[in-house]
């Protein structure tokens, strides 16, 4: 949803664009047959089919430079083909390159009129004749409404991640609270997903933090268990949790069901959003204990009281008049956009979230917010209100297209008095706040990669850096990882592990370990360029590195260079070892590179610095994942000693008792009610664990 500076009767503006040299011959449009609400999935998947998973975006461009009269007239016949056959209902369009990568998804009210807009000679505004002087085809999907239209191009822009749209580029799905309602002693527990389970889902939440920070207080203040259902029915004795006073301790009914169901009401009360009715209840009732001198009983009740109160200073501002809604403010400074969003459930703020969208720096922040709502609510379920910093073009289309998919009525306003203005200017405040920071940040990891050019001798800043290590114990659990930055900072969705499963493998060979690493990341990336895939961007880092880091000294680096040289790559890619200083001391680090002295900075250098931080980085990132592994092995290994328990058996009792040490502590009668374990091999099993004497 973007408003073209060419044409706006109907739509959407129009993307940057970016100088290509499309070949002469212009394939002709496709028209789409028409499509309602209901094939807008199978035609995205349709769509989709043959585009690249990842995202190529440019870097913000300057407008400055005049495209050749040669492309431009070749996109404009291009365009000019596709007219003839467009229709004149609403639809979304594509714009292709020569290489067949989408340039812009938009929509139109009437896609003949939106492409003719193009297809004039003159008038057009420098980003938008870059455009179109790199479209070589265009393709049209036709849709019953305009705004089934709006959903199928927001669909399609996180889809297809086109360079030239406004891309939302954290999209990570919010955290929730679930109580769950398919067991008699309800839990409360973090969810994140699908939300099939039945029970009360309250959210989203802004972090993970947030979540359990207040399912932590929530415990305190209600005592509803968290446990897995398997750890409940397992349970012969209350666990810690109801020695520390955070669980009632339903699994040995320490308490009964009514008092049980009356804290969980009490709790999901307080998540609806009648905090006060049950803050009041409970010190009404320790008020009746103190004065029955049940100073036990009154203690228990204030400890709840400040876990709430707890809850409810950690919200911050809380809204006397706005129920339910999303607050988002839009701060635009140096080519760089901040929107805030700040969530309100219940009358309650429950966390705010800062996004940085991908967006060619002429965009008007009006343009840029309708573009990112469209693709925020894509996969999310919008409130009752939206709450706006700015006024947007089709203000009414996009509530019409939240309506549908909420199934009830969505209102997006920009407050214009009262404490829905306070709150939009609260968001406004964090926007600017947030955006100055990413600014400073930025300017520091510019400087850094600037400084560790000039150090490494490097023809510019890296624009990408991959950090490789490996971790094991004596050879068993070996893993390898990659880790990722850039510009940016570390870029954690680009994080890759490797399971180390060469055979023949000697073990605690380093060496060996990182050769296979290196082999399986680069014949990747080898392969997928012989397939003619150019070595181009996934949001504003290259996919392949400018430096690679590898954490030991010359042998490490020495066995890198080696996969390099194998695969013909040993003049592409900068290899640099970093080999701990005498006792493991960090800051007396020696960098290593081929054919070069080995290089010894300065303690104190901020260059060292970062070195240091990123070697760390790949540190936590490998050994986190080689603890994952190991204890995974350990679970299963005690239960692949026992004669006769296969692995359906084996996946049996972990499904049933969560873990280990819950199947070694269970009794007979309990390891005889698992489905698929007979008397006898309930027998051997508890034998197992415990051995009689002798």
């Amino acid at each position: 949803m973007n408003q073209d500076p060419a044409d706006t009767s109907d739509t959407a503006a129009e993307p940057p664009a970016e100088t290509a040299s499309p070949p002469a011959d212009v394939p002709a449009a496709t028209p789409r047959p028409t499509a309602g609400a209901q094939d807008i999935d199978a035609a995205t998947a349709s769509l989709t089919a043959d585009e690249d998973e990842e995202s190529r975006l440019p870097e913000i461009e300057d407008d400055s430079a005049e495209p050749a009269d040669g492309p431009l007239a070749v996109g404009r016949a291009a365009i000019e083909q596709a007219v003839r056959l467009a229709p004149t209902s609403p639809g979304v369009y594509r714009m292709l390159n020569a290489a067949n990568d989408v340039l812009y998804v938009g929509k139109a009210k009437n896609v003949k009129k939106r492409l003719s807009s193009y297809a004039r000679p003159t008038g057009h505004v420098m980003r938008i004749a870059r455009m179109i002087a790199a479209t070589v085809s265009v393709e049209i999907v036709s849709t019953a409404t305009e705004t089934e239209a709006l959903l199928l191009e927001a669909n399609l822009i996180k889809q297809l991640r086109p360079r030239f749209n406004v891309l939302l580029r954290d999209d990570k799905s919010f955290p929730y609270i679930l109580i769950t309602g398919d067991h008699w002693a309800p839990q409360i527990l973090k969810h994140r997903g699908a939300q099939t389970r039945p029970g009360r889902y309250f959210g989203p939440f802004a972090s993970v933090g947030a979540v359990n920070r207040t399912i932590t207080a929530l415990q305190r203040a209600f005592l509803v268990r968290s446990c897995t259902d398997s750890f409940f029915e397992s349970r012969t004795r209350p666990c810690l949790l109801y020695q520390i006073r955070r669980c009632a301790g339903p699994c040995t009914s320490e308490v009964d069901f009514p008092g049980y169901t009356e804290l969980v009401r009490e709790a999901t009360d307080f998540l609806s959003g009648r905090s006060r009715a049950v803050k009041g209840l409970l010190a009404a009732e320790m008020e009746k204990a103190s004065n029955e001198l049940e100073f036990e009983t009154a203690a228990l009740y204030r400890d709840r009281l400040a876990a709430l109160s707890a809850i409810q200073s950690q919200q911050g501002i809380n809204p006397r008049t706005v129920e339910e809604a999303d607050v988002f403010a839009i701060y635009q400074e140096g080519g760089y956009s901040c929107v805030e969003v700040f969530f309100f459930r219940t009358g309650q703020n429950w966390g705010n979230r800062a996004y940085f969208p991908r967006a060619e720096k002429s965009f008007t922040p009006e343009e840029v917010l309708a573009s990112f709502l469209a693709q925020f609510y894509d996969d999310k379920p919008p409130p009752k209100q939206i709450l706006l910093s700015h006024d947007i073009e089709e203000c009414e289309l996009l509530a019409n297209a939240l309506c549908v998919k909420a199934g009830h009525k969505v209102e997006v306003s920009v407050p214009k008095r009262g404490e829905k203005k306070e709150l939009v200017a609260h968001a406004l405040t964090n926007a600017r706040e947030a955006l100055g920071r990413k600014l400073a940040d930025t300017a520091t990891q510019t400087r850094l990669l600037e400084g560790l050019a000039t150090t490494l001798g490097l023809p510019k800043p890296p624009q990408r850096i991959e950090v490789y290590d490996n971790s094991h114990i004596q050879g068993t659990n070996a893993v390898g990882a990659m880790i990722v930055a850039g510009p940016d900072g570390f870029i954690k969705n680009q994080y890759r592990k490797f399971n180390i499963r060469s055979e023949g493998l000697t073990p605690g060979d380093d060496y060996a370990m990182m050769r296979e690493v290196l082999q399986r990341r680069f014949k990747r990336l080898v392969a997928a360029r012989a397939e003619g895939e150019a070595p181009a961007k996934d949001d504003e880092t290259p996919r392949w590195p400018d430096l690679v880091i590898i954490d030991g000294g010359r042998g490490q680096l020495n066995a890198a260079r080696g996969v390099l040289a194998e695969l013909g790559l040993e003049t592409e890619v900068t290899l640099l070892g970093v080999a701990k200083g005498p006792d493991r001391d960090a800051g007396r680090e020696t960098l290593f590179m081929p054919e070069r002295e080995a290089i010894k900075l300065e303690p104190r250098d901020p260059v060292l610095y970062f070195i240091q931080r990123l070697r760390d980085e790949a540190h936590r990132f490998v050994i986190g994942s080689h603890r994952k592994l190991r204890k995974k092995d350990i679970r299963e290994a005690g239960l692949q000693e026992i004669p006769g328990i296969g692995p359906t058996r084996k996946r049996a009792l972990l499904h049933h008792f969560g873990t280990l040490k819950e199947i070694e502590r269970a009794s007979l009668g309990d390891l005889g009610k698992v489905p698929g374990i007979s008397a006898e091999s309930a027998r051997r099993i508890f034998d197992f664990f415990h051995p009689g004497p002798g």
